[in-house]
């Protein structure tokens, strides 16, 4: 019998089996938490990325203990914006970097784009062996990937997500998780908003009223802990 351990999650705690679990690691790359990444040119606040590093790289340690899978996320687009889809496709004209690389020709193919700097993860979590990534070009993880595949393959049920930016790609792909039938965690402490604290507060709203649960790092490594053995 696969031993459960409960999560003292908000709006209720939620029980879990860790075997039936993937952390789900968003986005955590140059372009939304570095100075001069894309986030920070775009005119967004990247001054808190800080401790939203030092938590997720945590969390990926706990989760990692747990035999928990991490699985990453990594946004952005070919050399030839093949992904892009042209002016024929809402992302062209809703994509800040798409944007701000035709207004600033200096800047064309740097911002998340494959091989940037801006693309990478950056080094404090970046993905060890065995790790899975997973490719995107838009908000959420779901969204023309194979991770829903790779989740079924696995027997996931549960996702732990973390990363950036929470009212952006981490909101969509919580939402898309859970219309997939997956139970959604968010963990608040491992999340960073395109914004400021009302951003993050009103996608915890979301999450705790209508898509899933909250919780922090350090009640999902006590859970993980003390149901142990």
């Amino acid at each position: 019998m696969p031993r459960s351990v409960t999560i003292p999650a908000r709006p209720q705690p939620l029980t879990a089996v860790p075997e039936e679990t993937a952390l789900i690691v968003v986005d955590m790359q140059n372009a939304y938490l570095s100075k001069g990444g894309y986030l920070d040119l775009c005119g967004f606040d990247v001054s808190g990325s800080g401790p939203v590093i030092e938590e997720t790289a945590r969390l990926i340690a706990d989760c990692r203990a747990a035999g928990i899978p991490i699985i990453y996320l990594q946004n952005g687009f070919s050399p030839d914006l093949r992904e892009a889809g042209g002016p024929g496709a809402p992302v062209w004209h809703k994509s800040n970097a798409l944007q701000f690389m035709r207004a600033n020709e200096a800047y064309a193919g740097k911002l998340i784009t494959h091989g940037s700097w801006d693309h990478e993860i950056v080094p404090e979590v970046a993905p060890e062996p065995g790790d899975i990534v997973v490719a995107k070009s838009r908000y959420s993880g779901f969204a023309g990937t194979n991770l829903e595949q790779i989740l079924h393959a696995k027997r996931i049920r549960n996702l732990l997500l973390c990363g950036v930016a929470t009212n952006v790609c981490v909101e969509s792909t919580l939402r898309d998780a859970y219309h997939r039938e997956f139970f959604p965690v968010m963990v608040t402490d491992a999340t960073g908003p395109a914004g400021g604290p009302a951003q993050q507060a009103a996608t915890e709203f979301n999450v705790t009223a209508f898509f899933g649960w909250l919780t922090t790092r350090a009640e999902l490594k006590a859970a993980l802990m003390g149901n142990a053995g």
